[in-house]
């Protein structure tokens, strides 16, 4: 049996129950995607990602890509779970009809996408550049589209983002790789990226690096940096292969986990010049590039749902087959007979917490997911897309880090049997860790939601979702009485909590130091509003299963009810902790900042 399980009805039961694709599927911009052809799509991504996808998870993992000659070799098994996706049609699925593609909406595309992360991340990387190719759709002259955005999705063309330096990290305006001027759009670059995420292999006719360089004369910091165009072959008038470009694999990093990844090391410029071309033709690269940045970050955000979604479903098929110990209550009698041990209480609290986080997390997937949709059919409402920016690092953020501590408890399920190779979970484990730091750390996640998204529109966005949010509170079922009670008073906390950090950051214009307060509590306000956030949508959800259980299926019941007993769980569970952590923040001194490093 594969390892992968997806949780289809639960995917089903968020795009058309709870957030009503059918109202836009067929509108502008979306093309003629109907009901029934998302439910096709699904179901056979479905058993796509459960069937060829997933069959090359474990052999990525023991057999590496490797580097010979500059080049990566990807395992055959590898190859062969790419071509059952891209034979399949599925990267042109949300890719815009001008591309050639469906232009299905982003919530579809995303439920597709998380079936397929979910069974084999490290795999699904080298076809998650077809981002890269919409972006210069975007973003490139109408020459560069045709010349190399056209040919990334007709010719199955790979496609990187190449920010990270060796001795840069997250500092991008750090970043050293210059670009010489040769003449029009056409740059050389010189210079050496890591961590680039495919960034080479044999599976792609090419691939076509977007990178970014410092130009000459460019002012220091990210202003100075612009975007260019580096393919790995050229590619002449006519559309055919030139030569190889002077970008070269130096090295394949030897990983924690996600080993089928080909993560580069990439040198320009050494031994022959790499040819660049200005993208779009403007010195505009931090901001071209952050269209690239914040749809990877939904990516991992996904990733990491998707992982801990898998990861529960196993759990659970464990738990209720692995017989083990009498019932709790019947402990001293020794005679009793063993049950499986879904019935005892720490097996089931753990299950409980697996259960209601990924569908929490899910539930904040797809809520941003839509509400990009709905900047798209309303671009002239901005809210939509600052409620989709706000949430971003909520679910990149909290996501990555809950989904690392609680795929320990899917373990902890397994006891000594979950430590081994046999199931999935080590594997699980070690390839969601990168999710943390994947597009930014969470500190950096935290900090850009509070600079960025909460104190730069003086808290406009964030006022919309809570006023969205007392919404339930105020006004929401009778049945989930003591749980809208606790969201409204975390609410209160949250509020608390941002007022301390921004006297801290009013206080600090006089006072540098008190800075240091925020940066000490910027996490903690991440994983409340997070928290927050979930709570409310799952209440929403409890919700509509309470409105649909009379006269459903046995099965459906059992489904409604347990989104219900889900929201109720998260909310006791996660929501008290926003009063200690705005206690926290309000008892705050700084002393750990004035602590002499040596004491460490």
């Amino acid at each position: 049996m594969g390892h992968y399980k997806s949780n289809l009805r639960d995917i089903e039961f968020n795009l058309f129950e709870v957030l009503d694709l059918d109202d836009y599927l067929g509108k502008p911009p979306f093309g003629d995607v109907d009901h029934d052809a998302v439910l096709d799509a699904l179901r056979e991504v479905e058993r796509l990602s459960r069937e060829d996808f997933a069959a090359s998870f474990e052999e990525a993992d023991r057999n590496p890509p490797t580097l010979r000659d500059g080049e990566v070799v990807l395992p055959d098994a590898v190859k062969k779970s790419l071509d059952a996706y891209f034979e399949g049609g599925w990267h042109l699925l949300g890719a815009p009809e001008e591309l050639g593609g469906f232009g299905a909406p982003g919530l579809v595309r995303w439920a597709t996408q998380e079936m397929l992360v979910g069974a084999n991340p490290a795999v699904f990387f080298y076809v998650s550049g077809i981002l890269m190719a919409v972006v210069l759709g975007l973003v490139g002259t109408p020459e560069q589209v045709e010349r190399f955005a056209k040919p990334m999705i007709d010719r199955r063309w790979g496609g990187t983002m190449v920010l990270t330096e060796p001795d840069a990290g997250s500092d991008v305006g750090a970043g050293t790789t210059k670009a010489i001027h040769v003449e029009g759009e056409t740059y050389h670059l010189e210079g050496v990226k890591r961590f680039i995420t495919s960034g080479d292999h044999d599976y792609a006719e090419n691939i076509v690096h977007l990178v970014l360089a410092r130009r000459e004369g460019g002012e220091p910091g990210t202003p100075g940096l612009s975007m260019f165009i580096v393919p790995k072959y050229l590619v002449n008038e006519d559309g055919s292969l030139g030569e190889r470009n002077g970008v070269v694999a130096t090295n394949v990093e030897k990983k924690m986990g996600i080993k089928g990844s080909s993560t580069c090391e990439l040198t320009f410029g050494a031994g022959r010049p790499a040819v660049g071309y200005l993208v779009g033709g403007v010195h505009t690269g931090i901001r071209q590039m952050f269209r690239v940045i914040e749809d990877a970050r939904l990516l991992i955000g996904c990733k990491s749902a998707a992982t801990l979604s898998t990861g529960y479903l196993n759990a659970l098929e464990y738990a209720k087959h692995r017989v083990q110990s009498a019932d709790l209550t019947q402990m001293p009698d020794k005679s009793a007979p063993r049950v499986e041990i879904i019935r005892h209480p720490d097996v089931r609290r753990m299950l409980m917490l697996l259960k209601s986080h990924s569908e929490g997390m899910r539930a904040l997937l797809y809520y941003t997911a839509w509400a990009s949709d709905q900047e798209r059919m309303h671009p002239e409402d901005e809210s939509f897309m600052r409620h989709a920016d706000l949430l971003l690092p909520l679910l990149k953020g909290y996501g990555s880090e809950k989904s690392y501590e609680l795929l320990g408890q899917a373990l902890q399920v397994f006891g000594g049997s979950g430590f081994l190779q046999d199931y999935p979970l080590e594997q699980y484990i070690r390839d969601v860790k990168i999710d943390s730091l994947y597009e930014g750390t969470t500190g950096i996640q935290a900090l850009d939601l509070f600079f960025r998204k909460i104190v730069r529109d003086q808290g406009e966005t964030l006022r919309g979702i809570t006023a969205e949010v007392m919404e339930i509170v105020d006004d929401g079922p009778e049945a989930l009485q003591s749980e809208r009670l606790l969201l409204g008073e975390a609410v209160e906390h949250a509020q608390a909590h941002i007022g301390v950090m921004v006297g801290h950051a009013i206080a600090s214009q006089s006072d540098a130091p008190e800075l240091y307060k925020v940066g000490l509590h910027a996490n903690a306000l991440l994983e409340t509003l997070a928290e927050i956030v979930i709570a409310w949508l799952m209440l929403r959800h409890a919700a509509v299963a309470l409105r649909s259980i009379d006269g459903a299926s046995a099965s459906d019941a059992s489904f409604y009810r347990g989104k219900v007993e889900s929201a109720r769980f998260f909310a006791h569970h996660a929501l008290p902790k926003a009063r200690l952590r705005r206690e926290a923040a309000e008892r705050e001194d700084g002393a750990l900042m004035e602590m002499p490093d040596a004491a460490f």
